[in-house]
């Protein structure tokens, strides 16, 4: 038959094993030796009565709150330590775990942050000042319990340490709850993570879309490539084949590792790779040309003043474009258009229809296009116009910076 503590013993046993309860322990003390340091150089404490030592703690009580109301980087400073300390398994006291820790890691921003954090660091001093002189007065009686009297008192010595041990339990419990409560991010700085997070996730969104469209253009202008090569029988047309292939293999590899780089969210690498814009299109041209296709491309209008998302996005769509024409029509005459004209980008691809036709609009490829033109406030349109099949996007270029 084995033995079953009580809940609470069992609770207390489990709690002395944590790591988190020393940590916060000594979170206290720290607070706590500070505080003795003030208070021995004002007002004094030797040989002052137990009631001068309760008054005397008004003053680094006090001081801590007039530090925590006037010296903003103070609530950061502690907000690391409780992360650091009072909150179990954080292993990163200055990443986004606000949301996770409940404790923020920034300098007060407004008063009632100042505020909370004054009261935050009274408490400390007022909580850790005792635990610090018990942590040593409890100590005693056990060592005279044990070694002095002797005997059978020295049953009764456990009990001053299992007390200590409920008092640092309770204690740094009660630390950890007023960290989260008074040290908590402000309504600003939640709507700040969420909004960050948001947009993180949206770059991570874009971000996914743009390789996939890379890598399927690649590979459609591979496989394009290599059965007009095999189809061909020349050694001449399957050595250009071989190249192209090799040229997109490579632009799509440089593709996929700046993609991973910004992934991988490296501060760095953000504005070490540069996304393809407009000014760039030559090279999906000619990777279409090499695929058999008899491109011919017209522009009109200053591409290299279009906005960069703008041009940016509309470099995808063309890409996008030009791997659906090779994907469901293989290597046919392609007619590309791309003009800036007045507010607005225009952007026209026609190719002959295939045999038999394809269903209107109802690829991923298409639909993924009108996602992009619709999320820039522009529109798509395609589908078959008598023996050709034609797309058409136009995007706004107003309310975007210029560049």
């Amino acid at each position: 038959m084995s033995l079953r503590l009580p809940a609470p013993l069992r609770a207390l046993v489990q709690a002395s094993a944590r790591t988190v309860t020393y940590t916060r322990w000594l979170h206290l003390m720290l607070a706590g030796l500070v505080a003795m340091v003030v208070m021995m150089v004002f007002p004094g404490l030797e040989d002052a009565p137990t009631w001068q030592w309760l008054r005397a703690m008004a003053v680094p009580v006090g001081l801590a709150a007039v530090f925590g109301l006037g010296v903003p980087v103070l609530r950061q400073a502690e907000g690391i330590q409780a992360r650091l300390m009072l909150v179990p398994g954080q292993r990163e006291p200055l990443g986004p775990a606000a949301a996770e820790t409940g404790i923020a890691v920034t300098p007060s921003g407004s008063w009632p942050d100042r505020w909370r954090t004054a009261l935050w660091l009274a408490l400390r001093v007022a909580l850790g000042l005792p635990l610090t002189v018990l942590s040593v007065w409890l100590l005693i009686p056990a060592w005279h319990l044990a070694f002095v009297l002797g005997g059978w008192y020295a049953l009764l010595a456990p009990l001053p340490p299992l007390l200590l041990l409920v008092l640092v339990v309770s204690s740094g419990a009660l630390t950890a709850a007023l960290a989260r409560r008074l040290l908590a991010p402000s309504a600003a700085e939640r709507l700040a993570a969420l909004e960050q997070r948001t947009e993180r996730l949206l770059e991570h969104n874009r971000l996914a879309r743009e390789l996939h469209d890379s890598i399927g253009h690649a590979l459609t202008t591979t496989v394009v490539q290599a059965g007009a090569a095999r189809a061909a029988g020349s050694a001449r047309f399957t050595e250009r084949a071989l190249t192209a292939i090799e040229e997109t293999g490579r632009r799509a590899l440089e593709d996929l590792e700046r993609v991973l780089r910004l992934l991988r969210e490296d501060d760095e690498a953000r504005t070490a790779g540069k996304p393809p814009k407009l000014e760039d299109a030559s090279r999906l041209l000619e990777s279409a040309r090499a695929s058999g296709a008899l491109v011919t491309a017209e522009t009109g209008g200053g591409l290299d003043a279009v906005p960069a998302v703008i041009s940016r996005e509309g470099y995808r769509i063309l890409q996008e474009a030009l791997t659906n024409v090779l994907r469901h029509a293989g290597p046919v005459p392609v007619a590309v258009r791309v003009a800036a004209t007045g507010e607005e980008l225009r952007l026209a691809v026609r190719n002959p229809l295939p045999e038999p036709s394809p269903p209107t609009g109802t690829g991923s490829g298409l639909r993924g296009i009108r996602e992009r033109a619709a999320l820039l406030g522009g529109a798509a349109e395609a589908g078959p116009a008598g023996d050709e099949w034609r797309l058409e996007v136009r995007l706004p270029l107003g309310g975007y910076t210029r560049g």
